[in-house]
């Protein structure tokens, strides 16, 4: 009987290890922490955001980094096997917006305990150890070496996740261990990361239901727009329509976040609008003018911004500090100072690159017998349940092409 070891116990190597023991190969899975699918028990803020429900083509417009070599893993295993897949190990799902799609019990511990048993069932046998690399022979992978011996195998495959979340164990270990069986690690950086940002502090908890949020880069281009749920920090900028704006940002370049706050109205019915409620607080102060209109936090912030005497009267607000108002209301800016730390962010950006890989099998063209799955791998994509179906895809690729018929 052939032997496969997996170097990872998350959502690809767990994918890839059922894949691979349901074809008759004994199967090992190599795992540092104490538990099976770590990560993937905080996930989707607990919930487990499994996959999305979009049509299949819609899933790589929504992968940004190398969306071309995932065609072969994502349509022999489409979201819609992933959510069969789920429900026939016991795990119901539902949709929500945006496609999002979610254990019906909204506990990520259903998903992670569904592939546990299905990883038992298989016959998978759990080796608890660190990798520390892979044994190459005759230009062939040999053996997997661990921090507690080596483990012979026919194929070994690395799905041991990137840099984020390192106290769920991943710590980049797979990197090095690709590097040093001779392959290509592109730069990392952290991707669906909060932004840090001037003049936040002051608003920090204050979270945005339906703003639109416009990022652009020093030459003043538009590079990400979206609208959506947003949140101040004591840092600067978080929430879901943040961390997807990341993914279009590279660490060396300068950004600024604008910020739509009343994305309902143009600026013709929000100046109406500002009409009215000035009428009825015409007495009041500019400081106190904007109760209807704004949050709490946002109100002497934007009073600032808005450059007038706090204490002048609304009465005597002119039209064109009114229509400065307006604009400020549709355009608050905040000059963005760099990303989170990587430990921070969900997901890593770059990793082992797919010029390297059999886009058709996940096997290393350096290396036969040798594959790669998931997070370690150079492909990244938004929220919305799109990574992990990434890793589930590549993993179920790995996992039955191991120990079969090499390319």
């Amino acid at each position: 009987m052939s032997r496969a070891v997996i170097i990872g116990g998350g959502a690809a190597g767990m994918m890839a290890a059922i894949c691979a023991a349901r074809r008759g190969v004994e199967t090992i899975i190599v795992e540092r922490n104490d538990r099976l699918g770590k990560k993937l028990g905080i996930t989707g803020k607990g919930r487990c955001n499994i996959t999305n429900a979009c049509d299949v083509e819609d899933i790589f417009l929504n992968i940004p980094t190398n969306p071309k070599f995932l065609y072969s893993a994502i349509y022999s295993f489409t979201n819609g096997d992933c959510i069969r897949f789920f429900e026939d190990l016991g795990v119901p799902t539902k949709v929500e917006r945006g496609g999002r799609v979610f254990p019906l019990s909204d506990k990520a511990a259903d998903v992670v305990n569904a592939l546990k048993s299905a990883v038992e069932g298989s016959g998978v046998v759990v080796y608890r150890a660190r990798a520390c690399g892979i044994k190459i022979k005759n230009g062939a992978a040999a053996a997997v070496v661990t921090d507690n011996g080596e483990i012979s195998c026919d194929a070994a495959l690395i799905a041991s996740g990137g840099k984020s979340y390192p106290q769920t164990g991943s710590e980049g270990d797979g990197y090095a261990i690709a590097h040093a069986a001779g392959h290509t690690i592109t730069p990392l950086a952290p991707s669906l990361v909060p932004l840090e940002a001037h003049e936040t502090a002051s608003l920090s908890g204050l979270a945005l239901k339906n703003a639109k949020l416009v990022i652009k880069d020093e030459n003043d281009s538009e590079i990400f727009s979206d609208f959506g749920e947003m949140l101040f920090t004591h840092f600067g900028l978080s929430g879901p329509i943040v961390l997807s704006a990341s993914s279009h940002m590279r660490s060396c370049k300068r950004y600024t976040a604008h910020i739509d706050l009343k994305s309902a109205l143009d600026e013709k019915k929000l100046d109406a609008r500002l009409l009215r409620d000035f009428e009825k607080y015409a007495r009041r102060d500019a400081s106190n003018a904007l109760d209807d209109l704004l949050p709490g936090k946002l109100r002497p912030f934007t009073v600032k911004r808005w450059g007038i005497d706090a204490h002048k009267k609304v009465s005597q607000i002119t039209r064109e500090e009114r229509v400065a108002l307006a604009k400020l209301l549709k355009d608050m800016k905040f000059e963005i100072k760099g990303f989170r730390p990587i430990s921070e962010a969900i997901i890593t950006s770059g990793g082992v690159s797919v010029s390297e890989i059999n886009a058709h099998t996940m096997e290393s063209k350096l290396v036969r017998g040798l594959y790669f799955a998931g997070e370690v791998i150079d492909v990244d994509a938004y929220t919305g349940g799109f990574n992990l179906q990434i890793a589930f895809s590549t993993g179920h690729l790995a996992g039955i092409n191991m120990c079969g018929e090499r390319s």
